[in-house]
């Protein structure tokens, strides 16, 4: 109230912008007059002017009210999603084929908010997720948590993957027995695409030499290119390779092996503005971060290597039982 007088030139104006009654003005400027323990306006009829003391504090609280409008703004933009902080996180795979250009086209609509990426394991992204180190993670399915909301938005067929001209994919086609001969290279122990490829061969009684594990399908990729063996990914994770002519792949007849991609986030609490335009981004960018598998057999087309799948728009992105347990992919 004191300011409003300060800034209205009078108690009667400055009641009536703060729709008041004067005595009530002229009372809370005695009680803080009391409380500086002088007087802070010189009365001259409806007119009034600042002591010494006065315009100390005048300039303080015209300082403070700036600082209360501007926070005011910025958690007005925070609501409406144009400011605040997002800390998103995903495994490797997710970070090189499917988080980048969601991360564009994000920065673009939202340069405000302060987006902040973290790689790593499922196990290491979940403890972050409930230490409130992490908003927001998209994560390889399955996951069942009482405490997480998970929420599916991929569901990528995967496909067997050789050097180009390899005998597995001069049709396009096979039966999973046929990779038996074949040294194998598959994720890391513990990673739930690797789980999902050997659960897949096991229910068909498919043996298989492991020759290669690792957590990054671009050594992957690598060492199938290179003749060292034959893998298990998803189609779009090699869609660009294979239009390159750097890599074939076909597809199991008759029952596929899928992987699955959600979003994770906390259950307790309504997500943060930019957590929620995140989450809705994605689904009109859904296309543009999977890539068309060839028709199946009879359907006009040719597959495998010969194939030649529709470029992305933007790039994207797991048997024998082992022992020992490391992070999830």
């Amino acid at each position: 109230m004191f300011l409003a007088v300060v800034q209205e030139g009078g108690f009667t104006r400055a009641a009536e912008r703060l729709s008041v009654s004067q005595s009530a003005v002229s009372r809370q400027v005695g009680m803080l007059e009391k409380e500086v323990r002088g007087a802070l306006l010189l009365r001259r009829g409806r007119r009034v002017t600042l002591t010494h003391t006065g315009e100390m504090l005048a300039r303080v609280a015209a300082g403070i009210a700036r600082q209360v409008e501007n926070v005011r703004d910025e958690i007005a933009e925070v609501h409406e999603g144009r400011r605040g902080r997002l800390r998103l996180a995903g495994g490797m795979s997710v970070c090189m084929y499917i988080l980048p250009p969601l991360l564009k086209c994000f920065r673009e609509v939202f340069p405000g908010v302060d987006l902040r990426v973290t790689s790593g394991s499922s196990e290491a992204i979940l403890a972050g997720l409930r230490a409130r180190d992490i908003d927001l993670a998209l994560l390889t399915l399955p996951i069942v948590e009482k405490d997480l909301r998970v929420v599916p938005v991929l569901k990528e067929e995967m496909v067997v993957v050789a050097a180009p001209g390899h005998a597995l994919t001069r049709s396009g086609w096979l039966d999973p027995g046929e990779l038996a001969p074949y040294p194998l290279i598959l994720y890391e122990f513990g990673s739930r695409t690797r789980e999902a490829v050997e659960s897949f061969l096991r229910e068909r009684n498919v043996a298989f030499d492991l020759a290669m594990e690792t957590e990054n399908a671009e050594i992957m990729k690598a060492m199938v290119s290179n003749e060292i063996g034959v893998t298990v990914l998803s189609y779009a994770t090699v869609a660009e390779d294979v239009r390159r002519g750097r890599l074939s792949f076909a597809r199991f007849r008759g029952r596929k092996v899928y992987r699955e991609t959600g979003w994770v986030l906390m259950r307790e609490g309504d997500p943060a503005p930019p957590v929620t335009e995140m989450l809705a981004m994605f689904e009109p960018m859904r296309a543009e971060l999977t890539s068309p598998l060839p028709p199946e057999p009879g359907a006009s087309g040719r597959t495998g290597k010969g194939s030649r799948p529709a470029p992305l728009k933007r790039p994207r992105k797991t048997v024998r039982r082992s022992t020992g347990g490391r992070a999830r992919r």
